[in-house]
Protein backbone atom coordinates (compact mmCIF):
# COMPACT_ATOMS: atom_id res chain seq x y z
CA UNK A 1 0.00 0.00 0.00
CA UNK A 2 1.67 3.64 -0.69
CA UNK A 3 1.80 5.62 1.68
CA UNK A 4 2.15 10.09 2.15
CA UNK A 5 4.24 11.19 4.77
CA UNK A 6 6.24 14.32 5.50
CA UNK A 7 9.66 14.34 3.90
CA UNK A 8 12.75 13.97 5.71
CA UNK A 9 16.30 15.00 5.48
CA UNK A 10 17.10 11.11 5.16
CA UNK A 11 14.62 10.95 2.60
CA UNK A 12 17.32 13.21 0.06
CA UNK A 13 18.97 10.24 -1.02
CA UNK A 14 15.94 8.92 -2.28
CA UNK A 15 14.20 11.89 -3.86
CA UNK A 16 17.14 12.71 -6.04
CA UNK A 17 17.14 8.95 -7.07
CA UNK A 18 13.17 9.52 -8.56
CA UNK A 19 14.23 12.87 -9.80
CA UNK A 20 17.26 11.49 -11.60
CA UNK A 21 15.07 8.46 -12.70
CA UNK A 22 12.63 11.40 -14.03
CA UNK A 23 16.05 13.22 -15.75
CA UNK A 24 17.03 9.64 -17.71
CA UNK A 25 13.32 9.19 -19.00
CA UNK A 26 13.94 12.68 -21.14
CA UNK A 27 11.31 14.36 -18.67
CA UNK A 28 13.84 16.82 -17.19
CA UNK A 29 16.55 19.02 -17.76
CA UNK A 30 19.22 17.66 -15.48
CA UNK A 31 20.40 15.51 -13.05
CA UNK A 32 20.07 16.36 -9.88
CA UNK A 33 22.41 15.17 -6.41
CA UNK A 34 21.68 15.60 -2.63
CA UNK A 35 22.91 19.13 -1.83
CA UNK A 36 20.49 20.51 -4.71
CA UNK A 37 17.19 18.39 -3.01
CA UNK A 38 18.15 19.21 0.82
CA UNK A 39 18.39 22.79 -0.92
CA UNK A 40 15.64 23.00 -2.92
CA UNK A 41 13.02 20.77 -1.31
CA UNK A 42 14.22 20.32 2.14
CA UNK A 43 15.29 23.75 3.49
CA UNK A 44 13.05 25.10 6.02
CA UNK A 45 13.07 28.74 5.38
CA UNK A 46 11.30 28.08 2.23
CA UNK A 47 9.18 25.00 2.50
CA UNK A 48 5.85 25.21 2.98
CA UNK A 49 5.25 21.22 2.36
CA UNK A 50 7.37 18.36 0.97
CA UNK A 51 5.74 14.98 1.08
CA UNK A 52 7.03 11.91 -0.04
CA UNK A 53 4.41 8.45 -1.51
CA UNK A 54 6.71 5.40 -0.37
CA UNK A 55 5.48 1.55 -0.71
CA UNK A 56 6.94 -1.08 1.37
CA UNK A 57 10.14 1.36 2.77
CA UNK A 58 11.15 2.61 -1.18
CA UNK A 59 10.34 6.87 -2.12
CA UNK A 60 7.97 6.60 -5.59
CA UNK A 61 7.68 10.11 -5.40
CA UNK A 62 7.35 13.58 -3.50
CA UNK A 63 5.61 16.78 -4.23
CA UNK A 64 7.40 19.81 -2.83
CA UNK A 65 5.21 22.96 -2.14
CA UNK A 66 7.13 26.22 -1.13
CA UNK A 67 7.45 29.88 -0.89
CA UNK A 68 9.37 31.24 -3.93
CA UNK A 69 13.26 31.56 -3.55
CA UNK A 70 15.22 34.38 -4.00
CA UNK A 71 16.88 32.71 -7.00
CA UNK A 72 14.00 31.31 -8.44
CA UNK A 73 13.69 31.31 -12.26
CA UNK A 74 10.73 32.24 -12.69
CA UNK A 75 8.57 35.52 -12.13
CA UNK A 76 6.08 34.38 -9.53
CA UNK A 77 4.47 37.04 -8.03
CA UNK A 78 4.59 37.81 -3.79
CA UNK A 79 2.69 35.49 -1.67
CA UNK A 80 2.30 32.58 -4.14
CA UNK A 81 3.44 29.05 -3.42
CA UNK A 82 5.47 26.90 -6.09
CA UNK A 83 4.41 23.09 -6.63
CA UNK A 84 6.80 20.56 -8.18
CA UNK A 85 5.47 16.59 -8.53
CA UNK A 86 8.12 14.22 -9.19
CA UNK A 87 7.17 10.66 -9.14
CA UNK A 88 9.56 7.77 -10.68
CA UNK A 89 8.60 6.79 -13.80
CA UNK A 90 8.08 3.32 -12.89
CA UNK A 91 5.48 4.30 -10.19
CA UNK A 92 3.48 6.31 -12.45
CA UNK A 93 -0.50 6.44 -13.35
CA UNK A 94 -0.84 4.80 -9.81
CA UNK A 95 -3.27 8.12 -8.31
CA UNK A 96 0.31 9.16 -6.49
CA UNK A 97 0.00 12.81 -7.98
CA UNK A 98 -3.43 13.30 -7.30
CA UNK A 99 -3.27 12.49 -3.57
CA UNK A 100 0.13 14.34 -3.21
CA UNK A 101 -1.91 17.44 -4.38
CA UNK A 102 -4.67 17.10 -1.76
CA UNK A 103 -1.69 17.20 1.18
CA UNK A 104 -0.16 20.17 -0.75
CA UNK A 105 -3.04 22.13 -1.28
CA UNK A 106 -4.44 21.47 2.31
CA UNK A 107 -0.49 22.91 3.40
CA UNK A 108 -1.24 25.72 0.85
CA UNK A 109 -4.64 26.86 2.72
CA UNK A 110 -2.84 26.52 6.40
CA UNK A 111 -0.09 28.82 5.26
CA UNK A 112 -2.68 31.03 4.17
CA UNK A 113 -1.39 31.23 0.24
CA UNK A 114 -4.08 32.47 -2.06
CA UNK A 115 -2.13 30.68 -5.59
CA UNK A 116 -0.15 28.46 -6.74
CA UNK A 117 2.65 28.28 -9.55
CA UNK A 118 3.65 25.63 -11.76
CA UNK A 119 6.06 26.51 -13.55
CA UNK A 120 6.21 22.89 -16.51
CA UNK A 121 8.54 22.75 -19.36
CA UNK A 122 6.62 22.93 -22.71
CA UNK A 123 7.86 19.64 -23.75
CA UNK A 124 6.91 17.62 -20.81
CA UNK A 125 3.14 16.62 -21.91
CA UNK A 126 2.98 14.29 -18.85
CA UNK A 127 3.06 17.22 -16.44
CA UNK A 128 1.64 19.49 -18.47
CA UNK A 129 -1.61 16.95 -18.83
CA UNK A 130 -1.08 16.11 -14.61
CA UNK A 131 -1.74 19.58 -13.86
CA UNK A 132 -4.18 20.58 -15.88
CA UNK A 133 -6.35 17.50 -14.74
CA UNK A 134 -5.61 18.81 -11.15
CA UNK A 135 -7.25 22.59 -12.27
CA UNK A 136 -3.91 24.11 -13.03
CA UNK A 137 -4.57 26.42 -15.67
CA UNK A 138 -1.74 28.56 -18.02
CA UNK A 139 -1.94 32.88 -16.87
CA UNK A 140 1.10 34.04 -18.52
CA UNK A 141 3.54 33.19 -21.87
CA UNK A 142 6.45 31.33 -21.03
CA UNK A 143 8.90 30.63 -23.98
CA UNK A 144 9.96 26.92 -23.14
CA UNK A 145 8.49 26.69 -19.68
CA UNK A 146 4.37 26.93 -19.42
CA UNK A 147 3.77 28.79 -15.71
CA UNK A 148 0.42 27.18 -14.68
CA UNK A 149 -1.67 28.55 -11.46
CA UNK A 150 -4.37 27.35 -9.55
CA UNK A 151 -6.26 29.09 -6.87
CA UNK A 152 -7.37 28.48 -3.63
CA UNK A 153 -9.84 30.56 -3.38
CA UNK A 154 -12.18 29.41 -6.70
CA UNK A 155 -14.22 26.96 -6.46
CA UNK A 156 -12.65 24.50 -9.02
CA UNK A 157 -11.13 22.08 -6.70
CA UNK A 158 -8.94 18.82 -8.00
CA UNK A 159 -10.42 15.55 -7.28
CA UNK A 160 -10.22 14.18 -3.55
CA UNK A 161 -6.78 12.56 -3.09
CA UNK A 162 -7.37 10.85 -0.30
Amino acid sequence: MIELRPARQTDAPAMVEVQNAIYRAGLRASPVDDALVLERYLDATYRVACTVAEEEGQVLGFQSLIRPRPDYPYEVPEGWGVIGTHIHPSAGRQGIGRRLIARSLSAAKAAGLRHIDASIAADNAPALAYYSAMGFVPYRQGGDVIPHRFDLESPRLPPDGA
